[in-house]
């Protein structure tokens, strides 16, 4: 019984979170209009206030002595995210008079996500060379695990990172309004989103404890799906008003943070990697998945974007990770 008590707690708690980071994302997607960033080149800003579930639920983690969770979470985040979000914009799109595209048409009968071919250069390569810098930092075994200064060298990464999408993708600004309530929310948000981190990892050790399963374990299974749900439902939104680039773009931005800042926390502290294992093979998906998304939007056809095979294969890519972490690496069956 007490399982399900637990269930129900991750799942307020993770609302919360998002629902804080929402209000956060606000103020900041009227700063790209206002900065006159490109959708785009948006989505690393954007992707401030979509991560900062994970950045919570890592630092909560770090400070409870679960690093586990917080690093389960973050692997598992970025290797369900890509393949859902396409998947939800594809679906979400699949109707007539969908504004703000006026190729839609032709895009329904081509069966065609089309998505900005800038996101590519902007954001799915630099975020590639973060992941390059996280495997050196990583996996070798005389410094595997997370250090001090690995954190410190990710967050270094992270502003250049932030630096080449706000110079390459800067334009012409334009006037925006600001209102006290959009300031008091972006406020309530960040208290939110700090309870709703705080309540996350509380419910996520009860559950891997009741279950007789491992943190890593936890956060990669039980953290990171509930934790995409939120995300999931506001792509949907965000895709059926036709701002399809950013609806898709604001994920890279996220895992480059969570990649990133995320696990600042759990570099201050020290975290050893228990189960490499595990690890390793997390790490390839994590960063097959954006190679995947890079490679459909710039060789994919005649259109920038993502076909139907190409979502049918990103889920299934997804499909095949979880058949491996459980028949090769866990061993459950």
């Amino acid at each position: 019984m007490s399982v399900w008590i637990w269930v129900a707690v991750l799942l307020a708690a993770v609302y919360a979170a998002h629902w804080g980071s929402e209000h956060l994302a606000d103020p900041f997607k009227k700063l790209r209009r206002q900065w006159g960033i490109s959708a785009a080149a948006g989505g690393s800003l954007i992707g401030i206030a979509t991560a900062s579930p994970e950045v919570g639920v890592n630092i909560t983690s770090a400070i409870r002595g679960a690093s586990g969770i917080g690093l389960g979470a973050v692997l598992g985040s970025t290797v369900i995210g890509i393949p859902t979000l396409v998947t939800i914009g594809y679906l979400a799109t699949r109707k007539r008079d969908l504004p703000n595209d006026p190729g839609h048409d032709r895009h329904l009968q081509k069966h065609l996500l089309r998505v900005d071919p800038a996101a590519v250069g902007v954001q799915a390569l630099p975020y590639l060379g973060i992941l390059a810098l996280l495997a050196v930092l990583t996996l070798p075994s005389a410094w595997r695990g997370l250090q001090p200064v690995d954190g410190w060298l990710l967050l270094a990464a992270y502003i250049a990172y932030l630096a080449q999408a706000f110079l390459r993708g800067r334009g012409e600004g334009e006037q925006v309004d600001w209102s006290k309530r959009e300031i008091w929310l972006a406020v309530a948000g960040v208290v939110v989103l700090a309870l709703g981190a705080y309540f996350t990892v509380i419910a996520t050790q009860n559950l891997v404890k009741e279950l007789g399963i491992s943190t890593i374990v936890g956060g990669l299974f039980i953290t990171a799906p509930v934790a995409a749900l939120p995300e999931a439902f506001a792509a949907w939104s965000v895709a059926r008003s036709g701002q399809i680039t950013p609806a898709l773009t604001n994920i890279i931005g996220d895992h480059a943070m969570a990649v990133t800042v995320g696990f600042l926390p759990l570099a201050l502290v020290g975290t050893s990697i228990e189960n490499f294992h595990l690890f390793w093979v997390s790490f390839v998906f994590v960063a097959l998945m954006p190679v995947l998304y890079a490679a459909f939007i710039r060789w994919g056809g005649s259109e920038p974007g993502f076909r139907r095979w190409q979502v049918i294969v990103l889920v299934g890519t997804y499909a095949t990770y979880v058949l491996i972490v459980l028949f090769w690496v866990l061993e459950i069956f």
